[in-house]
């Protein structure tokens, strides 16, 4: 099994930028994708960005393209979410997710794609 961490959630004015960390222990492998999705309270958890262990290809939400960058460095085991021309409508808390399953056919931005969920770190964006 994997355990997921993430960190850089902060308070941050409309129009910042902000990185956000999520360490995979004891390790990533080739077949593992990532993702990161969001939640605010009494709102559905929404994909944010995914990428593919295998391929490095990536999907976005349409609210976010352009924005932000989903990247991962294998060395660390970490997947990093960049995030610029931060909106209010960003606030919410952010949460790492990992696929472990086999199978090749599914929704890459669905929660049910994932296995394994991080605890979250919130992120702020206000004047």
């Amino acid at each position: 099994q994997i355990q997921l961490v993430e960190s850089g959630g902060a308070s941050v004015q409309p129009g910042g930028s902000l990185s956000l960390s999520c360490v995979a222990s004891p390790s990533m492998s080739r077949n593992t994708r990532l993702a990161w999705f969001r939640q605010a309270p009494g709102e559905e958890r929404e994909g944010v960005a995914s990428i593919s262990g295998l391929s490095g290809r990536t999907q976005y939400a349409d609210s976010v393209k352009g924005r932000f960058t989903i990247l991962q460095d294998n060395a660390k085991n970490t997947v990093y979410l960049q995030m610029t021309s931060l909106k209010p409508e960003d606030t919410d808390m952010y949460y790492c997710a990992a696929r472990e399953f086999g199978g090749s056919s599914y929704d890459a931005l669905s929660q049910s794609a994932y296995n394994y969920w991080g605890q979250g770190t919130q992120v702020t964006v206000s004047s």
